[in-house]
């Protein structure tokens, strides 16, 4: 984790770890454990979190905010691979480094646990053993998803996927997906150069595939951030991905649309 201005004012967290994503189902003794070496860091927009093949040190937790994935290309170009959120988990454990870059999209807070500490209390913790092999599970599964949304050949395509997965993704996160009558507000909390990125494409490319996207009656332009999903149904169609329709935390979008319509 590279040493910056506000890592260096980093401090023991009193954040309460039983509200992180699984956690809860830790034994009492681990969770204290984890406490007593848990460090509370605080990154800018734009800083860099984590640098690409440098040794891992740290298992970190998003605790708050939004970061990127990227990756170096032999061009010079760097190319977002995907984001972080609350409740994610990055950093490697018992061998290796990791072979992206990490940086703060948003101004973020992370959960940091010094590795060697970490990978003792693996080796003693099946519930822990358990939390992380989950965490890596759902990772692979967002990998997935991915790879079929990019394999999509047209832009507005693949930035219905990415609208799907942030509706699937952001539901717990600072309020950035409500449901307002019968349309999902979305915020989106990556700049317009950060999803042409994620999307191997122009910005300008992006701005046409919104507005194509808002002139067949799928959304609702409100401003360059927020979004209002009017048919989540369609939106999946168009990113020839029907299984994500299918999630749950989509069928919970799709059934509080209807109570706020009736």
């Amino acid at each position: 984790m590279q040493e910056t201005p506000r890592e260096a004012a980093g401090s023991k967290s009193s954040a309460n770890l039983r509200l992180l994503p699984g956690f809860d189902e830790l034994p009492e003794p681990i969770l204290k454990e984890l406490q007593a070496i848990v460090v509370r860091r605080s990154f800018e927009a734009g800083q860099t979190v984590v640098e690409a093949d440098a040794p891992s040190r740290f298992t970190c937790i998003v605790r708050t905010g939004i970061l990127r994935m990227q990756k170096d290309l032999p061009d010079g170009r760097q190319h977002i691979v995907g984001i972080l959120v609350e409740g994610d988990l990055f950093g490697r454990v018992f061998n290796g480094n990791m072979h992206f870059s990490i940086e703060a999209a948003t101004d973020a807070e992370i959960l940091a646990f010094p590795r060697a500490a970490f990978e003792a209390l693996l080796l003693r913790s099946p519930e822990l053993d358990r939390l992380l092999l989950l965490h890596l599970l759902s990772e692979l599964d967002r990998a997935r998803d991915w790879m079929i949304i990019l394999a999509n050949p047209k832009v507005r395509g693949r930035l219905a996927g990415l609208l799907l997965l942030l509706c699937t993704r952001l539901q717990t996160v600072d309020h950035l997906v409500t449901v307002s009558g019968r349309a999902v507000r979305v915020r989106i909390p990556l700049s317009r150069p950060d999803v042409a990125h994620l999307l191997g494409t122009r910005v300008e490319s992006v701005s046409r595939a919104l507005h194509a996207l808002a002139d067949d009656g799928l959304l609702d332009i409100v401003r360059p951030d927020l979004l209002e999903i009017r048919n989540l149904q369609a939106l999946t169609e168009e990113a020839g991905e029907p299984d994500l329709a299918d999630t749950a935390s989509l069928l919970r979008l799709v059934k509080a649309m209807r109570k706020s319509a009736d």
